[in-house]
């Protein structure tokens, strides 16, 4: 399922700019994760990320469990 990043964040409870950290420290990776839209209308300094929220989901359930700072890393 794809996502605008709004929708994502509200599904996954997750605001769009810890979505954001979350994507620019690696953790949610191009293709398995997000994509950027292909609309030759968008400007190019304000791209659309599109989620995939089944690979979201794995990528912050895994470190919500496996890490007690998880706060901090999507901060």
């Amino acid at each position: 399922m794809l996502v605008i990043r709004k929708k994502a964040s509200e599904v996954r409870r997750l605001d769009a700019q810890s979505l954001e950290i979350l994507k620019e420290r690696g953790h949610l990776k191009p293709r398995p994760h997000w994509i950027i839209s292909n609309d030759p209308k968008q400007l190019p300094w304000k791209l659309k990320f599109f989620y995939f929220i089944s690979g979201c989901k794995e990528v912050i359930e895994y470190l919500q469990s496996n890490n007690d700072s998880f706060d901090q890393i999507a901060a």
